[in-house]
Parts: structure tokens; sequence; C-alpha cells
């Protein structure tokens, strides 16, 4: 007799997965409350055009289970998201062994310094450091709050040059080319030639394409498979990276940190 578990399909007749509306519905109220910072009954319903009962059964549901919590009315985002982050970066080989160098890399540059990883086409900034010289601005210090698209930073293109070409047309089918400054790249074709320039030299530039008047440089970091694991990078005013700086100087430090990464991680999880 089959159990329960292997008599029921867990596809749709199409061969698509089925997911739980009420989950994907839960999802969406997460990502509204850190959108807005708050929210409460009312706004809720208004926004996800539920009724007032069913958005406070969630936003209740959400509280008791640790994940949302109630002031002055609203709801606002747990520290148990931010537990949940800490075990899963501290789970992270890329974190444990990219750590220390982002660190020495910082410290010599004095500009922010980043490990990014790819997750659901995105890039994710597993960790960040600012450098002692290094300008400080909101949208710097609030980056690992968010995904970035891939195609605009250094680390994000540093990435997608080692990912087979058949993933990067899907991540960019998925969630396109958006530009953030005139030097975006925004052409599928033109995004092709920088990865294949970008595996010829072994690191990415962004030169002003995610901040007018920023640069950042990016090198990928791989396993012994060649599979990218994630990225190392440092960015910083086009006033500080100037010509050789840039093009000769940055790249070859950013370029030894990531390969001390892989040897690292290749010596030590046999990633």
């Amino acid at each position: 007799m089959q159990s329960l578990g292997a008599s029921m399909s867990t596809d749709d007749e199409d061969g698509s997965p089925r997911t739980l509306k009420t989950v994907t519905v839960a999802t969406q109220v997460i990502e509204v409350v850190r959108e807005r910072g708050s929210v409460g009954v009312t706004e809720l319903a208004e926004y996800l055009d539920l009724s007032k009962s069913t958005a406070y059964i969630h936003l209740k549901t959400l509280e008791e289970n640790g994940f949302l919590v109630q002031r002055d009315g609203a709801y606002e985002i747990a520290f148990k998201f931010f537990v949940l982050g800490e075990y899963a970066r501290n789970r992270s080989p890329l974190y444990q062994y990219g750590k220390p160098e982002v660190d020495e890399l910082a410290e010599e540059t004095g500009q922010y310094t980043h490990i990014v990883t790819e997750e659901n086409g995105h890039g994710v900034n597993l960790y960040q450091v600012k450098g002692e010289t290094s300008i400080s601005d909101d949208y710097q210090s609030e980056k690992p709050q968010h995904r970035d698209h891939l195609h605009y930073t250094a680390s994000g293109k540093a990435i997608l040059a080692y990912l087979p070409r058949e993933r990067v047309e899907e991540i960019v089918d998925s969630y396109g080319l958006p530009a953030r400054t005139a030097n975006t790249i925004t052409d599928a074709d033109e995004l092709f030639a920088e990865l294949e320039a970008i595996r010829e030299r072994g690191y990415a530039y962004n030169d002003g394409e995610e901040i007018e008047g920023f640069r950042a440089i990016g090198a990928p970091i791989r396993n012994p498979k060649g599979e990218v694991l994630g990225s190392l990078s440092v960015s910083g005013p086009a006033s500080f990276m100037r010509d050789e700086r840039f093009h000769e100087e940055l790249p070859e430090r950013v370029t030894r940190a990531a390969n001390v990464v892989e040897v690292s991680l290749n010596m030590n999880s046999h990633a």
C-alpha cells in the first residue's frame, strides 16, 4: 500500500511544481512590510487586494511565529530574519574563507569591498566592509539589504561571465537588463561581448554603470571544476580609481585576493 505522500503528485498537469497560495501570500506580506517599513491591517489589505480579515490573519500568524512584531498598531520585520540570515551566511564557505581577504582588501584600499554570490538570478551581498577613506552614502551602506541585478555591477558581471550561457540567457529573460545610469549595458549582445572580454582578462569593470561617478572591479571565485561560486570586488569614486590605478593596480589586488579565497576554499572545503 502506497503512503499518502507517495500517492500525492507534487506537480500540476503541465509538469510545473505546485505551490501553496497561503505561503505565496505570506511571502508577499513580508515583502510589503520590508518595503514600507511597517504596515497596518487596512494598508496591507488595500495593497494586496485582500479582505481585512485575511490580511489580519496573515499578519497575526507571522507575528505569532516570530517573523513580524507589532508596534503602535503596525507590523514590522522581526529580528528572526537577522538570526536566519546570519545562520545562512555563516554556513557559507564563500563567506568563511572570503571574509579575511575582504577585510584586508578594505584596509589596503580604504574603499568599500564586497563578497557577492548569485541566488535566484540576483546578486546577494554576503559581506561588505567600508574602508577608512571611502565615501559614506546610504546606497552603499544599504546594499546588503537588497538584491542587485547582476549586469550593472562588477561583482555581478564577474559572476555572469562564468555561468553557462544558457543560465545567463535565462536570467536576462526573467529580469531584463534595466538601466541604472547612461553607462549601464542594456543590450544582450553587448552584454555577452562584455562577458567574453571579462573571461579573457579575468576580472570585470564597472565604470559608472551602477552609480554615476563610481567605479568598481570584481573578480570571480570558482571551484576546481571552474564553476563560479561568487565574486570579490572593490568599489569607490572615480576620483580614487583613476587611469593606472583603475586599469592595473586595483585589478591585480582584487584578482590576487580572489585567488587566495579560491585556494582556501578548495583546500579546506573541496567546494
